[in-house]
């Protein structure tokens, strides 16, 4: 059974209650309560070890025995993992060596160095602590002077004396000592030498309420014109002990952080993800399985780590899927005084489900850290038990984890991504262990907040921030670029063309078929075209046209704007046409969808508005939005957006996508409102661009009794889109308000084998699934059938087709005036009464490509409508 409890959290968003559980985030400690670090001699690396969370990663380094902070700026900080303040009664002591590596650093009251105590999150998360703990901070500033609290502090009058044993080292030491109503807490320099007492200060009366929480070491330093790249101070010997500590071992994370897999047509693909490890560490990971006893484990293969993304990739053909197969990552630490240890990482890859009745897919977008480490989420998903995990896009923000972006050198960037990325792994490692995760970069995974990839092209020089994004191509070095698809993407199937783009820059599109499902991964951003270069009328900002006289719908569809490119289409027209290895559904996966589900108020031109835009109560709808014409979503340009609808819709195909931080399920309309396939948009995760779709005029065929923001509308580019359900922010009243607010959440789709119906669900964050009245966003689920994402009216029929000898064939349609595949099919059963959309004569492959079995009849003429004429074939 499940447990809750409610945490009080006062130190940053004032009081308001979170639902937490208690196994995920709170696990029982074990007995020892002491700790000291291990950093030897002879260590050289910029990852502190597997006990530690350094804020920023590229800050921080291990040499010589110390840990080094390599830069003089605000809050940079060292948090344990493995140990803290327990809630219980009870005394601890710390101490620390510690002394500056630059004497020619200003002495200031607002400099300093030392400890921070009881260091509290928003979620009261070990992980949360970690990123973003306030607690007692208690140290020694370059002045001289002891504080405990916040600075500024009164001068102590020993500054003179400690400044000379600042410079060269002194120990550092605080001791919490336990009375009847409250604590004191006792802070101490010592000499190093002769541990004589220099300097020291008490504050009493410390609340036990709020001492607990985490244990950090923290360099802090003013920014000083011309000093932010000069090394602070060192750290050595950190040991911690007392009553009032506990020991939570399993909290380590790395060297080997995470791994994410996919398995398809036979063929592993396993990526694992390393901190920055050293050049005395080792330069492979391994991948065991267990051997035939099953008790002991064998090494089947061996992957280099890259250098820049820290990544091992493995690819294990003739994988035996009939079985879930436990696996095991192995890494070899060095650990100084020539020993390495080995550390290891443990899940399984899955049986796949070819014999289940439902496959579930979870979606999701956006993963800001607001909600970080998303536990209420991450339970919540594993209660459905997804059998593939899709993450769609901006699995990282620029601001993720705190401190800004740094983009130059590209080392120091390739560390700064790297440190956003790893909170990913750490909020949804658990699950992607041991079942098949797809992830794709989106814009702000590269650092854009718009990106039009141009087919792989550097940003011209001289254009920075959006005009540079308007430009088309990518800002960071093509090194960094390629840097983060390994991260995100290594692991994914093999590409289905790996000729590179512009900058060398590689590709990723390709197809996972598992369980039956055929999934097809495409790339929405790198191939499509900037609309600023083609549409020069329009006065382009950031994707948005200022001129207010220009027409999307009607002048911004131009010769030589691109979508997806020929590339694509042609993996798309391929992958619509092979229905082998069993398939029976056809799902697209990418970054946006196909249209541009959003409104703004007729006065608003630019979406910077959004953040800013009142949140709704409930039922309250706003007096003027108008559907807008955002170039960042996939519904411009609008022929590119066809093309590939009209290659999707061949496969009866439903299509799953996020970026746009509004959960949606809408039908595509090319022609006609219905002729296409099925999408879903999932919510973000955490949300800081709360858009809305509330147009003024209601939807057209509204099914009774639904939202007038539902039904038959164009969007602002003039597509034809039908808007089945909408995930609105509305006021909740839940704290915080800016994660609960802001419609949040994730995408469950079930996809019956039997039926071939597909349900698809929206669930609110703050919802938890397992609880039985349990309700999702309104309007969900949808339920749809195969079917449905080729709605398409029929012209003429061909006639019924009886199979005997074969169950569920596949049957392929081409219409031999064109010689075009009109569309393929594995059917449900042995009849199927193929529609055509023009008379004339067609071809007909009926068959199984499993069973290299296949006929061909050809020379079939339409019928104007339904007739008893049938086909018969016999296997």
């Amino acid at each position: 059974m499940k447990k809750y409890f409610y945490f009080k959290i006062e130190k940053i968003f004032g009081l308001f209650l979170v639902l937490l559980t208690i196994n995920a985030c709170q696990p029982s400690p074990k007995s020892a309560t002491k700790f000291k670090s291990t950093w030897t001699e002879g260590i050289q690396r910029t990852w502190v070890g597997p006990e530690y969370w350094a804020n920023r990663l590229q800050d921080w380094e291990i040499s010589d025995g110390k840990i080094n902070c390599l830069i003089s700026h605000f809050n940079r900080n060292v948090n344990l993992l493995t140990h803290q303040i327990g809630e219980q009664e009870g005394e601890f002591e710390m101490s620390v060596v510690l002394g500056l590596l630059n004497d020619t650093i200003a002495t200031s009251d607002k400099n300093w160095v030392g400890f921070r105590i009881a260091a509290i999150g928003q979620f009261n998360d070990y992980r949360d602590n970690a990123i973003y703990g306030k607690g007692i901070d208690a140290g020694i500033t370059t002045s001289g002077d002891l504080f405990i609290g916040e600075l500024p502090v009164k001068l102590n009058g020993n500054a003179k004396t400690l400044i000379p044993h600042l410079n060269n080292g002194l120990k550092l030491q605080v001791s919490l000592e336990l009375s009847e109503e409250h604590y004191t807490l006792k802070l101490q320099a010592l000499n190093l030498k002769t541990k004589e007492i220099l300097s020291e200060i008490e504050e009493q009366n410390v609340s036990k309420e709020n001492l607990s929480g985490s244990f950090a070491l923290v360099s802090h330093f003013a920014e000083i014109e011309g000093t932010r790249n000069i090394p602070s101070c060192w750290f050595i010997d950190w040991e911690i002990s007392g009553s009032k500590i506990r020991y939570y071992p399993e909290r380590t994370f790395g060297p080997i952080l995470f791994s994410q897999y996919t398995l398809s047509r036979g063929i592993l693909k396993l990526t694992a993800q390393m901190s920055p490890v050293g050049s005395k560490d080792g330069q492979t990971v391994a991948l065991n399985i267990l051997d035939e006893t099953g008790k002991n484990w064998k090494e089947i293969a061996e992957a280099p780590i890259d250098n820049m993304s820290r990544t091992a990739t493995f690819r294990i053909e003739n994988w035996d899927n009939t079985k879930d197969q436990p696996y095991q990552l192995s890494y070899m630490l060095y650990m100084g005084k020539d020993k390495l240890k080995e550390f290891t990482r443990e899940g399984t890859i899955r049986k796949e489900p070819l014999d289940k009745e439902e496959i579930v897919v979870a979606g999701f977008t956006g993963n800001n850290d607001l909600g970080f480490p998303n536990t209420d989420l991450f339970e919540a998903v594993k209660h459905h038990n997804p059998d593939v995990l899709f993450f769609s896009g901006d699995q990282i923000y620029e601001g993720v984890a705190g401190f800004g972006v740094q983009r130059s050198p590209v080392d120091k960037a390739a560390l700064d991504y790297l440190r956003k990325w790893y909170l990913y792994g750490w909020a949804y490692g658990d699950l992607m262990r041991d079942r098949p995760s797809i992830s794709i970069p989106d814009d702000h995974d590269v650092y854009h907040g718009n990106i039009w990839g141009a087919g792989g092209k550097a940003t011209p020089e001289g254009f920075v921030g959006s005009d540079a994004q308007d430009q088309g191509g990518y800002k960071m070095p093509a090194e960094w670029v390629k840097m983060v698809e390994r991260t995100q993407t290594s692991h994914l199937p093999d590409p289905y063309d790996p000729t590179t783009v512009d900058q060398d820059i590689g590709v990723y599109y390709s197809e996972m078929n598992y369980g039956g499902i055929s999934f097809a991964i495409i790339e929405d951003r790198k191939f499509k075209s900037a609309p600023k270069l083609l549409l020069p009328d329009a006065n382009i900002h950031n994707g948005w046209a200022q001129n207010t006289n220009w027409n999307a719908a009607k002048q911004g569809d131009v010769p030589g704007a691109i979508l997806l490119g020929e590339r694509q289409l042609k993996f798309l027209k391929d992958w619509a046409a092979d229905w082998s290895n069993l398939t029976w559904m056809k799902v697209v996966l990418s970054q946006t969808i196909f249209a541009n589900v959003a409104t703004l108020p007729k006065s608003e031109h630019h979406d910077r508005i959004v953040p800013r835009l009142r949140i709704l109560p409930e039922g309250e709808y706003p007096p003027d939005d108008r559907p807008v014409s955002d170039m960042d979503s996939n519904g411009w340009p609008q022929t590119g957006r066809n093309k590939a609808l009209k290659t999707m819709r061949k496969a009866f195909a439903l299509h799953i996508a996020g970026d746009q931080h509004l959960g949606s399920t809408i039908q595509y309309g090319v022609d006609d409102w219905y002729d296409s396939g099925f999408a879903f948009c999932v919510p973000a995760i955490s949300n800081v661009w709360p858009r809305r779709w509330f147009p003024e005029e209601p939807g057209k065929n509204r099914e009774p009794g639904s939202s007038k923001y539902t039904g038959d509308f164009l969007d602002g580019f003039g597509n034809k889109i039908t808007v089945h359900a909408v995930s609105n922010p509305v006021f909740t009243g839940k704290k915080p308000s800016n994660l609960y607010d802001r419609a949040t959440g994730y995408g469950i789709v079930r996809f019956n084998k039997t039926t071939r119906d597909i349900t698809i669900e929206c669930w609110p964050r703050f919802t938890d699934p397992a609880d039985p009245g349990a309700e999702q966003y309104t309007g969900w689920p949808v339920k749809i059938n195969q079917m449905g994402n080729y709605n398409r009216k029929a012209v003429a029929y061909l006639p019924e087709i009886v199979v005997e000898g074969m169950v569920n064939p596949v049957i392929r349609v081409i219409e031999e005036a064109t010689n075009e595949m009109v569309y393929t099919l594995r059917i449900k059963g042995n009849t199927f009464r193929p529609k055509v959309f023009s008379e004339g004569k067609y071809t007909l492959k009926i068959g199984d490509p499993n069973l290299e079995k296949e006929k061909v009849f050809k020379g079939v003429q339409s019928i104007s409508k339904e007739s008893e004429e049938k086909l018969e074939v016999t296997f």
